[in-house]
């Protein structure tokens, strides 16, 4: 079935394809909750070593913003095609797991890490990274 464009719907994409604007990519939108203490990111999309990078330069930003948490939202894993490769872990190659074992074994990062809530409350596929202040860093 096809249905046809409004006048407006086609007045707007064509105003949208000459327009100058630049639509940011997905991988460099930051979600930031409405609270400021609280710093959003979600990792859905992006593959180990992306997500990886990804938080470290996002911890090290909010540290220096002076976040006081960073919500990192993993995902659950429940698409992750692990289990049908023998190869890959089921456990360890889905971010729920692996980007907490990363931001623990960075040095330079648990320097400005007060804690990490790794509990995931309900399972949500997501935790929180408790930034220390940047006043009483040392």
């Amino acid at each position: 079935m096809k249905k046809k464009l409004s006048d407006k719907d086609l007045k707007d994409w064509k105003k949208f394809i000459k327009s100058k604007d630049k639509i940011n990519p997905k991988d460099e939108s930051i979600q930031i909750s409405i609270n400021k203490s609280k710093f959003v990111i979600d990792l859905h999309g992006y593959g180990l070593d992306q997500a990886n990078k990804f938080v470290e330069k996002t911890i090290n930003e909010c540290f220096e913003k002076q976040f006081s948490i960073v919500n990192i939202i993993t995902g659950k894993g429940m698409r992750s095609k692990s289990a049908e490769d023998p190869y890959k872990s089921s456990e360890l190659s889905i971010l729920k797991h692996s980007i907490p074992e990363f931001i623990n074994s960075n040095v330079e990062l648990m320097k400005k890490i007060k804690s990490i809530d790794s509990t995931d409350v309900k399972n949500l596929g997501s935790f929180n990274v408790y930034l220390k202040s940047k006043n009483k860093f040392r």
